[in-house]
């Protein structure tokens, strides 16, 4: 292989590398398919001329030159991702913002606030959000707020602990995730506890999954496919769930 047709090949590595690193990040940084091939082509032409000035090339060496190739790809698209991700928000900064294809609120987590109770569907609809943002581009749920974006707490749904406290409200949620969504779902969830207004909170961050995630509603009842479409919470019919599925995932993580 002579060193022209190596150069070129070490381009072509950069393209897929960057559109790799691009479908790897996600929604995490501010960058589109053709940025990605760009940066992935500019990272391997610097790592390329780079070997090419501190070489005298013979035939030997295009394994050399497409190895560096690959090395500046990675380094440029690491930068690339660091300038570009995107800032978590802040719990304050939600509020301000309300509610959005990103952001929803729960004014409970347990309790129906009509009538005081435990209340099942209550909190069946938090598992709905949490499916529906890991199904699309991810995204953070706030319990403790009403839609208005008013800070309530959590204590309607302490009283229900057995000892109203927020490891004791961490262990219940993610229990009742994994139930519901599966171990890998509620693993993958962040959960914390910030403070507004005085009253805790609880901020569930949900990352966009690698694979379709399915809520078991109960024992008996079909597997749903909840995903987020703008700023609500929507469940898919079966041909439409098969036709999201094929469009946001590709087809070796659905088997």
């Amino acid at each position: 292989m002579n060193l022209s047709v190596a150069f070129v090949l070490a381009l072509i590595e950069g393209a897929v590398l960057g559109l790799l690193a691009r479908r790897a990040l996600g929604v995490r940084v501010r960058l589109g398919w053709a940025e990605a091939v760009l940066s992935g082509i500019f990272g391997a032409a610097i790592g390329a001329l780079l070997v090419s000035a501190l070489f005298d090339y013979e035939r030997q060496h295009w394994v050399l030159l497409i190895l560096a190739s690959a090395v500046g790809t990675v380094l440029v698209m690491l930068v690339v991702a660091y300038f570009t991700r995107q800032p978590q928000p802040t719990a304050a900064q939600m509020l301000a913002a309300g509610e959005s294809a990103r952001v929803e609120f729960k004014s409970t987590a347990r309790c129906n606030l009509h009538t005081g109770l435990r209340d099942d569907k209550i909190e069946l609809v938090v598992a709905k959000t949490v499916a529906a943002f890991a199904n699309a581009t991810g995204g953070d749920l706030l319990i403790g707020v009403d839609d208005a974006g008013t800070v309530l707490g959590l204590d309607e749904d302490l009283k229900f602990m057995k000892s109203p406290d927020l490891d004791r409200f961490e262990l219940w949620l993610r229990d009742h995730l994994t139930k519901t969504l599966g171990t890998a779902t509620s693993a993958a969830v962040q959960v914390d506890f910030p403070i507004e207004g005085g009253r805790a909170l609880c901020h569930v961050q949900v990352p966009p999954s690698s694979r379709p995630v399915f809520l078991l509603a109960g024992k008996g009842q079909p597997a749903q496919m909840w995903v987020r479409v703008g700023n609500s919470t929507r469940q898919l019919g079966i041909d439409e769930a098969l036709s999201y599925s094929a469009d946001r995932w590709d087809r070796r993580r659905l088997r």
